[in-house]
């Protein structure tokens, strides 16, 4: 996208973006949460549609239309709760504890707006049509800085809900349907986006977990900044290796024998997307576990462990043909690149060697 006519366009959308996800991140009202759902959407649709190419008009499409019905889902849900609450405030949703069924309904409107923004199963099927058919810088964007904001909006949302009304529930099922789901579709991906995709899903039903106990227990908020620091850095570092090497698995062939710190690397961030200690996932996800069992919902830490062996399936099906006898590919790193990977090594590692600090307070 260097070079182009319209590279402004594209710096100027991703600030949108941002500034939608930071919006989504703190909202404090329901108008907020249809502020920054319309400001990611708008600015991230254009991003995908970039290449103008058939694949990627196809992906926006698809994008663009799945944004407006839940979208609009979520706007007509939202008025269940203005009318029951008399507020858009979401510190005045306690008020609504004498009428349930209007809580309900509103917060599975919201469920669908954020889930599909999240990319949460059922809500998830443009993404790795999205993540395939736009530029690889804009599917690592994708993949982290809209989902983070719109799981940070749930949380915000969960905290001022009447427990009462049965959203931990909702939630649960939801955490268990994403995860397993993710990765056994991942499981069945040659192409190496549309993994990375999957798995992506997958790891937005292991913030659920710490959703779960928002309001409840003093380990959900830390784990879920904690599991999104970790998340940020081993997902934009593997979408760097994919950038420099190729989007399918023939591509990564002896890899890691070509180029040793380069497969390092790429092998660091799949064991920490699993959870393997000493690294930054798996401190993430032992807190939300731990979180998750504080509040009694231990059937689905257990269920997030079952699917963390799951993802070691996964995962290996990039790390074996790196390793593998054969052709041997040379990755394509610029120093931008080089930067993202050390950055995100770096913290990946130094998250995980360091863990004690984080969970040291929480212990």
């Amino acid at each position: 996208m260097r070079g182009t006519v319209r590279e402004g366009t594209v710096y100027s959308l991703l600030c949108f973006a941002t500034i939608g996800a930071l919006v989504l991140a703190g909202a404090g009202d329901t108008m907020f949460l249809v502020l920054g759902t319309l400001l990611t959407g708008l600015a991230t649709f254009a991003l995908v549609a970039y290449p103008d190419t058939d694949p990627a008009t196809e992906a926006a499409m698809k994008f663009f239309v799945f944004a407006s019905v839940t979208g609009a889902i979520m706007i007509f849900g939202l008025s269940y709760w203005f009318g029951a609450a008399g507020s858009t405030l979401l510190a005045d949703l306690p008020g609504m504890d004498t009428m349930p069924m209007a809580v309900l309904l509103g917060f599975v409107a919201v469920v669908v707006g954020l889930g599909y923004k999240a990319s949460l199963v059922p809500f998830h099927f443009w993404a790795p049509d999205a993540y395939e058919g736009g530029p690889l810088s804009i599917a690592a964007y994708l993949s982290v800085v809209p989902k983070i904001g719109a799981l940070f909006a749930l949380a915000q949302v969960v905290r001022d809900l009447p427990p009462e009304s049965g959203w931990t529930a909702i939630i649960a099922g939801l955490a268990v349907l994403t995860m397993t789901y993710g990765y056994l579709a991942a499981l069945a991906q040659t192409n190496v986006i549309r993994l990375l995709a999957y798995s992506s899903i997958a790891q937005s039903g292991y913030f659920l977990l710490g959703i779960l106990a928002v309001g409840a227990s003093e380990l959900a908020l830390p784990s879920i900044i904690l599991f999104a620091a970790a998340y940020a850095a081993m997902n934009l570092g593997a979408f760097a290796v994919a950038a420099s090497t190729g989007r399918t698995l023939n591509d990564f062939d002896g890899l890691g024998r070509a180029q040793p710190l380069i497969g390092l690397a790429m092998v660091i961030f799949l064991l920490s997307l699993v959870g393997i200690p000493p690294l930054a996932g798996f401190v993430g996800k032992f807190l939300l576990f731990a979180a998750a069992i504080d509040v009694q919902y231990t059937w689905v830490a257990v269920v997030a462990i079952i699917n963390s062996v799951l993802s070691l399936a996964v995962y290996l099906r990039l790390v074996v043909p790196m390793y593998r006898q054969g052709n041997v590919v040379v990755a394509r790193t610029d120093i931008w690149l080089k930067a993202v990977l050390i950055i995100a090594l770096t913290v990946t590692l130094l998250l995980g060697v360091f863990a004690q600090v984080f969970v040291g307070p929480f212990a």
